[in-house]
């Protein structure tokens, strides 16, 4: 399966919805996405990962990535995600607790 990703701005902040499969195949993509966007002076991200079916270590690393990238430039990475499969690896490795994690888009983009 493929990563789909569609960015758009939303105010002050860059939403990116991700779909499919975030692995070790496609989580480069993703990666350079979000990469542009920081290159781009984007500062507040919004990753999108309700239509996301799988992603592995490969793809929870590229997210940890990008999120120290942003807090270098002092942005901020917020996630969407209500996937219980999502969550709970979240949770297991410790990064619910680095990630705000909303539960839906309208949340994140109301987050302070």
């Amino acid at each position: 399966m493929d990563l789909s990703l569609e960015t758009r701005q939303e105010n002050d902040r860059t939403v990116v919805e991700v779909g499919g499969e975030i692995d070790v195949y496609t989580a480069p993509k993703l990666r350079e996405c979000i990469s542009g966007l920081v290159d781009d002076g984007q500062r507040q991200i919004i990753v999108d990962l309700e239509q996301v079916e799988f992603m592995d270590s490969t793809g929870l690393g590229v997210l940890v990535g990008a999120l120290k990238r942003v807090r270098t430039v002092e942005g901020n990475l917020d996630l969407v995600c209500t996937q219980e499969r999502l969550l709970k690896i979240f949770r297991i490795t410790g990064l619910s607790k680095v990630f705000p994690i909303h539960d839906s888009q309208s949340a994140a983009l109301s987050a302070p």
